[in-house]
């Protein structure tokens, strides 16, 4: 009867201690639970930055145009160059040890000096080129239109993402890819506004229109190229390497086009720019200083998104400000609002709604599985999570 007992305190003792173990496993993954509430505040944190930072950033940048601003690319220009106001940032101490698969291995060695100026170039670069072609998108598209082109950027992160980090479309998935496009293609049709916006003419909207999903798509390539070098480059966890990610390709990006905008000749007319401008020359710069930091506001909230927890999350989190943008334009610039381009702003909600739902599945899934411990399924837009377990393994 005693070795009975014995027996079962026994087992109730490994009971106990496999429950801990789960316990720590769900509070240690990156997409925690209720108890891990700082994880909760900095995503929170990160979330009113981007949306945030995106709206004021791409209204100003309208706004330049609309009282009188020329130059593209001084308009491009403003979308990088606000870097330095980042850089009191590095005086914040961050947490160096949390806890994920980026350190996993520490015994890896550092990526060589070579290796991280190759990150840095391509990504400034790359970003250099988006910037500008969101200028021309600036110039020549109502705000509304251009916001609501910019939600295919989700589905070109998707299709970058499924190459580069290993994603792997379900039906929402492929849904919001179907709406989203879908949605574009309406509003290539609705040029008729063009010339009652911008005055520019119908091959100037066509511009605009290719341009901006030209940006889209290079948006949703660095977005997954991101992701990419956060796990397989840098695999660091503090939040130097989040600012890194911003500055030094956001420097790069500067240099590139500053010196275009002086091979351009451009530069020559911007004290006369400054002068013409309707709202006088106060509100010239403050229009510019306040889009810059805008962008750079915008990027510590996507990219530390993308650092927490995936670059789709990060893009799912940016089409979340696809309906406000161009209800504002509506009030500021008096834009009208046609037919056909609410049908595309409730297709592209859709789409996101879909996109939405799919994050959601993934995380119950993951919560609900085996009732222990969290797995991310195959299709998860949390990868380190799954790569966190496989280490505990």
């Amino acid at each position: 009867m005693r070795e009975a007992q014995q027996a079962q305190l026994m087992l109730d003792q490994e009971a106990k201690d496999e429950s801990s173990i789960a316990g720590n496993v769900i509070g240690n993954s990156t997409f925690p639970s209720q108890q891990n509430w700082k994880w909760w505040i900095r995503i929170c944190f990160y979330i009113l930055f981007l949306l945030g930072g995106q709206s004021v950033a791409t209204l100003l940048g309208r706004l330049y145009y609309a009282e009188g601003g020329k130059s593209k690319w001084m308009a491009g220009l403003v979308q990088p160059a606000g870097f330095p106001v980042l850089l009191p940032l590095y005086l914040i101490s961050a947490p160096e040890n949390i806890p994920t698969s980026y350190n996993s291995n520490l015994h890896e060695r550092p990526p060589s000096f070579l290796t991280i100026i190759s990150v840095y170039v391509s990504l400034g670069i790359l970003q250099a080129a988006i910037s500008l072609m969101y200028s021309f998108g600036y110039l020549y598209l109502p705000v509304s239109t251009y916001s609501l082109i910019c939600a295919t950027q989700l589905a070109f992160n998707a299709l970058f993402s499924f190459f580069l980090n290993s994603l792997k479309f379900d039906p929402y998935i492929i849904n919001s890819l179907v709406l989203l496009t879908i949605s574009s293609i309406l509003l290539a049709f609705n040029n008729d506004e063009s010339t009652e916006s911008s005055d520019a003419s119908k091959d100037k909207y066509a511009i605009g229109f290719i341009c901006t999903v030209g940006g889209s798509a290079g948006y949703g390539l660095i977005l997954s190229l991101t992701q990419l070098f956060f796990e397989r480059v840098f695999k660091k966890e503090t939040f130097t390497v989040v600012l890194d990610m911003i500055i030094y390709p956001s420097l790069v990006s500067t240099c590139i086009i500053l010196v275009g905008l002086f091979a351009s000749g451009e530069s020559e007319g911007l004290s006369g720019e400054m002068e013409e401008f309707k709202l006088g020359k106060v509100s010239y710069l403050m229009t510019l200083i306040w889009t810059a930091i805008g962008w750079q506001v915008f990027s510590i909230g996507a990219t530390g998104l993308i650092f927490d927890v995936s670059s789709l999350f990060s893009n799912v989190i940016s089409t979340l400000g696809l309906p406000f943008v161009p209800v504002l334009a509506v009030i500021i610039f008096h834009e009208k609002m046609s037919g056909l381009k609410v049908i595309a702003m409730v297709l592209a909600i859709w789409g996101f709604l879909s996109y939405f739902y799919h994050h959601y599945l993934d995380d119950f899934k993951s919560k609900t599985k085996d009732g222990t411990a969290i797995e991310a399924p195959e299709a998860s837009t949390t990868p380190r999570m799954h790569e966190t377990e496989q280490d505990l393994l």
